[in-house]
């Protein structure tokens, strides 16, 4: 009988807290907390009905802010659709790193879905590298309009685009002008960020700011030249670059196939003089996804660098990987100054029984990601040792 109404009055008190939660909100969490964080235009559900312990612990918590749990796992009790729809395909990296506040007030907001700042504002705490304004600015970018083109969580296209670039564009720009804005183009109109910035540029119509000089002088320099648009075409001015794609390791390329010089790089115009199509990091991704998508997933990677070239060649060379440097130690030790000279050595003496080539860096350590620290290929207790150094 004791336990039955022991029963009854927590029931009680349960059916009260969630009844007079907003009450119990003002009369104790806002003896300290301001109460103007849930005075807004929109408010957090929990927050709006005072239910401050549906996401915080009064008393103690492992994770900042007092929360149950961390961030994203908290967000996601609820946002259970959402978590199911930001698990495949790009993923935008507040979202994949669970930093939902990064672009969202936990609280209250004055901007709708709950934004911290105006869309674009919010945007730009993160792409600072991007300008704010052009010469010649989008109409969307310049009104903020970021979601006209990207989706803010996860996409099914690179970059986040709402669809694949061209179809984009072709959502606001007819098919017809863009014949009779582009008069001697040799077929339809396609691909058009290989001469356009999205954003904005110093040149009018968008053309990105850096002009390949054959385009800058006209079609013909490349379009009637032997081998056409190929990699022929191009190693007759790039001259330079023919001995790194004949290396042991490199980007091959070869007349009309998939991977030729305009898979990176635009042969009319780019916001550098690589004249680069994309971002390296981006560029790079769109065919090797799957690496890096392990680098990301795994345990233990190498830490982040500025750029893919900072450690490969990009064209070709004779090394591993495309590693720079002559043996591939050179690359790491380029930051790793005493590795190699007191540690496990390395170098043309010293030869890899399994392969009977010279142990490298990479022997061991695999630094696109593996789940063992260091970033090693095995546990380093044991059984990495023995792939080489075998018990008997």
């Amino acid at each position: 009988m004791r336990n039955k109404k022991r029963l009854i009055t927590l029931i009680t008190v349960i059916f009260s807290l969630a009844l007079y939660g907003k009450g119990y909100a003002e009369n104790t969490c806002f003896k300290c907390h301001d109460q103007k964080m849930v005075q807004k235009k929109i408010i957090h559900k929990p927050a709006a009905n005072g239910q401050c312990s549906k996401c915080h612990n009064p008393h103690v918590a492992r994770y900042k802010g007092l929360l149950d749990t961390d961030m994203a796992t908290l967000c996601y009790s609820c946002h259970q659709k959402e978590a199911h729809e930001f698990a495949n395909g790009f993923i935008h990296s507040p979202v994949k790193e669970g930093q939902c506040t990064a672009c969202h007030d936990a609280h209250a907001s004055d901007h709708k879905g709950l934004l911290s700042n105006e869309l674009a504002k919010n945007c730009f705490n993160c792409h600072k590298t991007l300008a704010t304004e052009f010469k010649h600015t989008h109409k969307p970018y310049a009104k903020g309009q970021c979601l006209s083109c990207h989706k803010p969580h996860q996409a099914d296209n690179g970059q986040l685009l709402n669809e694949g670039s061209d179809k984009l564009c072709l959502s606001c720009h007819q098919e017809t002008s863009l014949q009779q804005s582009h008069p001697d183009f040799p077929s339809q109109p396609k691909e058009c960020l290989s001469c356009h910035n999205p954003h904005g540029s110093d040149r009018k119509s968008l053309i990105r700011n850096i002009l390949h000089k054959p385009f800058e002088n006209g079609c013909k320099d490349c379009h009637e030249k032997e081998g056409g648009t190929s990699t022929t075409a191009c190693l007759g001015c790039h001259e330079n670059v023919r001995e790194k794609l004949y290396s042991t390791h490199s980007h091959l390329t070869a007349v009309n196939a998939k991977n030729s010089c305009t898979q990176c790089h635009s042969p009319h115009a780019g916001n550098n003089k690589n004249l680069l199509k994309k971002e390296q990091a981006l560029l790079c991704r769109g065919c090797h996804e799957e690496t890096i998508k392990r680098k990301e997933n795994s345990s233990y990677s190498h830490p982040k660098t500025a750029q893919c070239s900072n450690c490969h060649e990009v064209h070709g060379t004779n090394t591993l990987a495309m590693l720079k440097g002559d043996d591939g130690n050179a690359v790491c030790m380029g930051c790793h100054k005493d590795q190699g000279q007191f540690t496990h050595p390395v170098g043309e003496k010293i030869i890899d029984p399994r392969t009977g080539q010279m142990v490298t860096c990479v022997s061991c350590h695999y630094p696109m990601g593996t789940e063992y620290k260091y970033q090693l290929k095995r546990n380093g207790q044991k059984a990495l040792c023995i792939l080489c150094h075998r018990a008997y």
